[in-house]
């Protein structure tokens, strides 16, 4: 089954629409009766069409529209729309190689981004004995880590920081960073890497 249809058999379209009439109201500040007003539907209808109960007619999603100052395309976004989700068991991330793969950086791919403007690229990264310091990495984008286990000492452009357990850093990854002094083996950390899908 499509992902982005996979709401309900039958009645996917209808909560959708719904999903997008109570969004585009709640953003105006409107009350459902004050809608109700603007649309001349009653307050059961307004109800059934929030809660997806009820195929709305043509007619009733042009006035919806004109009250809700949305074109009728707007109301149908989030059923054309894909919701991408990717599950990835404990260990069963793909192990891949970067940059850091030569200096015996171990990476697990643990999910990316399908679609849109944004490319988020999440690693689960090992670092052990046979494990090199290498505080020369650079690309575009931002970069947010997060330490699991071990401590290392970590340079991004001319600071140093201390990482530990439970201890992040957040950065602009187009200055030079990494790892410069690994202080207690393993260094398991959390690396999400950001950047526009088009560079």
């Amino acid at each position: 089954m499509d992902p982005a249809h996979a709401d309900a058999p039958e009645n996917a379209l209808e909560r959708a629409i719904g999903r997008q009439v109570r969004l585009y109201r709640k953003q105006m500040g409107l009350s459902i009766s004050e809608l109700c007003t603007l649309t001349k539907l009653s307050a059961g209808m307004m109800s059934k069409i929030e809660n997806g109960r009820t195929s709305a007619s043509l007619s009733t999603l042009r006035s919806l529209s004109s009250a809700l100052n949305v074109p009728v395309t707007a109301l149908f976004r989030a059923y054309e729309e894909q919701r991408d989700a990717i599950h990835v068991k404990a260990g069963q991330g793909l192990t891949i190689e970067r940059r850091g793969t030569r200096a015996g950086h171990q990476y697990q791919l643990l999910g990316h981004s399908l679609h849109g403007d944004v490319a988020v690229e999440p690693y689960l990264i090992t670092l052990n004995k046979e494990s090199d310091v290498f505080p020369l990495f650079q690309h575009v984008g931002i970069e947010f880590i997060y330490i699991i286990s071990g401590e290392m000492i970590y340079t991004h452009g001319s600071s140093s920081y201390r990482l530990c357990p439970g201890d992040s850093l957040f950065f602009d990854s187009d200055a030079t960073h990494g790892p410069q002094e690994l202080v207690e083996l393993p260094v398991v950390f959390l690396s999400v890497m950001s950047h526009s899908a088009h560079s």
